[in-house]
């Protein structure tokens, strides 16, 4: 099952993602351009461009869970930095994942 909470750290990818990437391509990602563990058991947020894609990979343990949300209409709004960590929030409507009704807390890595 897919669960994150308050408990988790979140890092945003710092730069676009094309979407085709799948785990073993985020995870260069990680390694390479934000220089984490992809096991951490951290999350990593990757945007596309238009910021209407996003994916989510988390490691757990037994493997790597990828989440990925497209939106319809809107975009997600692009992130705030507030005493080093990024902030974002993003307005889905109630009956999407309860991960996208609150806030996420991006923690800055560059």
């Amino acid at each position: 099952m897919f669960a994150l909470g308050s408990s988790h750290r979140f890092y945003l990818y710092d730069g676009f993602c094309d979407m085709r990437k799948s785990f073993d391509g985020l995870c260069g990602l990680i390694s390479s351009g934000m220089q984490r563990q992809a096991t951490s058991g951290e999350v990593f947020v990757f945007l596309n461009r238009s910021r209407t894609h996003m994916k989510l990979l988390y490691w757990e343990k037994g493997g790597f869970v990828l989440y990925y949300k497209r939106l319809e209409s809107g975009t997600f709004m692009p992130p705030n930095v507030k005493n080093g960590e990024l902030s974002w929030s993003v307005h889905i409507p109630h009956y999407t994942t309860p991960l996208f009704c609150s806030k996420l807390v991006l923690h800055q890595f560059w």
